[in-house]
């Protein structure tokens, strides 16, 4: 039975809504971020807002909450042209993926939170990658998942279990699962106070904005992040 789990957390919509996850689940958990000198690099600042308001405002949750880790990942930055990691326009590439694909990243991130959940005595993995709502990331696919839960256990002789919540669900259906994972927290009005948590605080959009304040959130509305962010927060609101 496993017990214990890191949580990548980026403090975005989608990490903060497996975070929430993990707290529900595991009797310890702590976080882990990377700074890889993203262009919003805002979300570092903001994943330290929504860690204290999880303490506050969910006391359950709260005493399983454990340590936070942020790791310098600067490298990445270094070897990455893309318009997460530089100034250029959101564009599509002549292989079919976005510009905002950094290659390497999701793959750089399980391998560096192992080694962690491997010195923390960890077992579990939660990252808020998805094949539903996605922007075509080959490193957010199930297949690439299940080969690096079977790399790193083997490199690392530890059987980890790479935990994937958001994998086969839309934008729509994780503001739900935030909803329903705050409503059974303990708290009461949990789920409209989690939702009301992720739409003040957390920080979803590619050009780190936060001067424009939506229904759903702060940031630019067009960005690619924005686009998904706020559909999904549409059709939750008015399904059908």
């Amino acid at each position: 039975m496993h017990t214990t789990a890191l949580v990548l957390f980026s403090g975005g919509q989608d990490s903060t809504t497996c975070l929430a996850q993990a707290l529900s689940r595991y009797q310890r958990v702590e976080t882990v971020a990377f700074d890889y000198r993203q262009r919003h690099a805002v979300e570092l600042e903001a994943r330290l807002r929504v860690l204290q308001q999880l303490r506050e405002q969910f006391p359950a949750w709260a005493t399983r909450l454990g340590e936070d880790h942020l790791l310098d990942l600067a490298v990445l930055g270094q070897v990455s042209e893309t318009s997460l990691t530089r100034e250029t326009a959101f564009k599509m590439e002549n292989s079919g993926l976005p510009n905002t694909f950094v290659p390497g990243r999701n793959l750089l991130f399980l391998t560096l939170a192992a080694a962690l959940a491997y010195r923390r005595d960890l077992q579990v993995i939660v990252t808020g990658v998805c094949e539903t709502d996605f922007s075509g990331y080959p490193d957010c696919r199930d297949d690439t998942m299940k080969a690096m839960q079977l790399a790193l256990s083997l490199g690392m002789d530890r059987r980890f279990l790479i935990d994937t919540p958001l994998m086969w669900i839309d934008k729509a259906a994780t503001w739900q699962l935030a909803h329903d994972l705050g409503e059974h927290s303990g708290t009461p009005h949990g789920g409209d106070k989690l939702v009301e948590l992720i739409v003040e605080h957390t920080h979803t959009c590619y050009l780190g904005d936060r001067v424009h304040r939506h229904d759903w959130g702060w940031g630019c509305g067009a960005c690619p992040a924005c686009e998904l962010r706020a559909g999904g927060f549409e059709r939750w609101q008015r399904p059908g």
